[in-house]
């Protein structure tokens, strides 16, 4: 099984309105703390899940494009001592789409950095300020025209089903976007998140999200849109041209084994006595403090039970235009097909057009994917599940 490692970096320079991630806005950071913790807890997650090379890494946040590029070197320097790198590992890191961000790319580039995907998130400047973004498009362009100068693979985010936003507005939007010549695009809806900025202002009334109908229209419409341009959707909101897709999150759709380190981070490796599911502590003060109690940043290690393992599985493949093989993953875990997927649930959304069936492989179709949630519930058995 492929071997990936995420490393977290929790801060930003603001806290966007929309977000929910784990990211935090403080007045200093001390770089050579963090170093030392970075390196602390990947050693840690080293020890016990060594022995395969790893084929990525992927800087998230927060806003790892603030993170010095020395830093990012020598994180990378030891990754590599640690575990060794495939000879063809992809190296991504998060960044703003700033100038003041694209002026560390070249130096990003030399420390090993080799796909880089940025926070566009709009191309069009009313929508920034509404996002409560830091930059505008010009920047933004600048800065991708930058990214592709220095690195190998460039992916941008934008977000769409904005209030109001109509399909005429999101064809025009995402039809330019795709001019620019990224082999990758990640294209989100809005969604309201608890404990956001936005919730707060939708329930006070401030503005109504774009209905379910009209957002659903635009989903298919990006479907239709990204595949004549030669970028189908490999995964729910994943779009790539064929062998341009994000290595490290096929990984974790792939259910297979990843190593996660600093504030917040998950990870799934094998343990004493089968795979452990791992999380780190969220708050960046908290995990530095666990880092220096104990040398490592874990909240909660625990073993997972074969039928949760294939529960996730089932979770996180069937985001996939792949679908999964229910032959393969009932080899891996010990289960009949029947114990993955209901077979009465499987023939019944078949027949409605929102399952197809492969041989061995279960794939959710176009019209599936907008019901993605309601028919994965229905079809992994809830025995499975509980």
């Amino acid at each position: 099984m492929a071997r990936a490692l995420y490393i977290h970096w929790p801060f930003c320079l603001k806290k966007c309105p929309y977000c929910d991630f784990n990211s935090h806005v403080r007045d200093g950071v001390d770089h050579n703390v963090w170093q030392r913790a970075l390196i602390t807890d990947m050693e840690h997650e080293a020890a016990l899940a060594g022995g395969e090379q790893l084929s990525s890494i992927f800087f998230g946040g927060g806003t790892p494009s603030l993170m010095p590029p020395a830093l990012v070197a020598t994180l990378l320097d030891r990754a590599q001592a640690l575990w060794g790198f495939s000879e063809s590992i992809e190296i991504t890191l998060e960044a703003n789409p700033s100038s003041v961000e694209a002026a560390n790319f070249a130096a990003l580039a030399q420390a090993g950095v080799n796909r880089v995907s940025l926070g566009v998130q709009a191309l069009d400047d009313a929508a920034l300020r509404f996002l409560g973004r830091l930059h505008g498009v010009d920047e933004a362009l600048a800065a991708l025209e930058v990214a592709q100068t220095h690195f190998a693979r460039t992916s941008f985010d934008l977000i769409y089903a904005r209030p109001d936003q109509t399909a005429e507005q999101w064809e025009a939007e995402l039809t330019r976007a795709l001019s620019f010549g990224t082999d990758h695009l990640s294209l989100y809806q809005l969604t309201i998140e608890p404990g956001t900025r936005f919730e707060r202002l939708v329930r006070d009334g401030a503005f109504a999200p774009l209905e379910d109908d009209p957002a659903a229209d635009l989903f298919t419409l990006t479907r239709q849109i990204t595949a004549a341009h030669g970028m189908p959707a490999y995964e729910v909101s994943n779009h790539a041209r064929a062998g341009q897709e994000s290595r490290h999150n096929l990984t974790y759709w792939r259910y297979q084994d990843y190593a996660g380190i600093g504030p917040g981070a998950h990870g799934r490796r094998p343990g004493h006595g089968g795979h452990m599911a791992t999380t780190r502590h969220k708050k960046p003060e908290n995990w530095l403090a666990a880092i220096a109690a104990r040398e490592e940043g874990l909240q909660e290690e625990r073993l997972l039970p074969t039928r949760e393992q294939a529960a996730e599985a089932m979770l996180m493949g069937l985001r996939l235009a792949e679908g999964v093989d229910l032959a393969a993953l009932s080899a891996r875990f010990g289960l009949t097909p029947t114990e993955l997927a209901a077979p009465d649930r499987v023939d019944l959304y078949a027949r409605q057009g929102l399952l197809r069936i492969e041989g061995p492989r279960l794939i959710v179709t176009a019209p599936g994917m907008l019901v993605l949630n309601s028919l994965i519930a229905e079809l992994v058995p809830q025995d499975l599940v509980a």
